[in-house]
């Protein structure tokens, strides 16, 4: 069966927001998008998580959104952060990335307000009618304190412009029901996730590691689709330890800078709330690059 959203099958890099004196580092986010252009990636997605889209004013938040898919100007496919738990901010900021020329919008689950089953339906449902863009649905309810059930997602799945859920609650089981009873394209939210989804017929990944490792992810993700299943696992295997240690250590993005800092890619500061990673662990994070072979 083909699914809704393989536009976006294989790997997207959620970018970070590189900044410096405490404003948004333009021309660095011009380079990480070159670099994943360069790197063969499939898609770029500013303003996520690891983008620290909640420490972007709304100006900030449009001006990168914009400057990426300015840059990437067709080489790359962009699939902007526009979620927000007002309704009405998540249709504004979709209206505003479509007009900048976004491919697709990634939309959270509205955090902290904890809206029932039928308030995520009617949330998504209001922005697909508002936005004609394919849309992402991106579950994590960790971060955003309620989980999208299943039931809801393959709901959702049945309006014509919401084509895939990047899928970050950890459970195979509510993967496997998605894949079971729709057909949206599941999208990988952990890296350390990427190969057992593939497994459950899950079509990529919205990376985070895929920022300093474009290049293994993708041979990870070619070498399963090949049908080389010795080749993927033995990548998975290489990436996982890079995974578990770099975003063990503390919330993304923290590791992630921290990392792109050691390797030469300084993308400046987290933004506060978010602190800069410890000494202790960043030695442990210097040791784990070395280990992977990037130091």
């Amino acid at each position: 069966m083909a699914r809704k959203g393989e536009m976006f099958a294989g790997l997207t890099v959620a970018l970070v927001t590189p900044f410096r004196d405490g404003k948004v580092d333009e021309a660095g986010l011009r380079k990480l998008v070159d670099d994943q252009v360069a790197a063969g990636t499939n898609a770029v997605s500013p303003c996520g998580t690891t983008g620290e889209s909640p420490t972007l004013s709304h100006d900030e938040h449009e001006r990168v959104i914009a400057l990426v898919c300015e840059q990437a100007a067709g080489r790359i496919k962009v699939m902007a952060g526009t979620g927000s738990n007002s309704t009405a901010e998540a249709i504004r900021l979709s209206k505003k990335a479509a007009e900048v020329g976004a491919d697709g919008v990634l939309l959270v689950a509205p955090y902290y307000n904890k809206p029932m089953q039928e308030g995520f339906y009617e949330h998504y449902k209001a922005v697909a009618e508002a936005v004609g863009l394919p849309q992402v649905v991106y579950n994590i309810p960790g971060r955003s304190a309620k989980n999208i059930e299943p039931e809801t997602i393959c709901r959702l799945g049945e309006l014509e412009n919401i084509v895939a859920v990047k899928e970050s609650t950890g459970s195979m089981d509510q993967a496997s029901q998605i894949l079971n009873g729709s057909n949206l394209t599941v999208l990988s939210g952990d890296d350390s996730l990427t190969l057992p989804l593939l497994a459950l017929g899950g079509s990529g990944v919205v990376s985070v590691a895929g920022n300093i490792v474009p290049k293994d992810v993708l041979a990870m993700i070619a070498a399963w689709k090949e049908g080389n299943i010795e080749q993927a696992q033995q990548l998975h295997h290489k990436l996982f330890p890079l995974c578990r240690d770099m975003l063990g250590l503390a919330t993304n993005p923290i590791p992630l800078k921290a990392a792109m800092q050691l390797l030469g890619k300084d993308t400046g500061d987290v933004r506060l709330p978010l602190t800069r990673l410890s000494e202790a662990d960043t030695a442990n994070l210097t040791q784990t690059l070395k280990t992977y072979g990037l130091l």
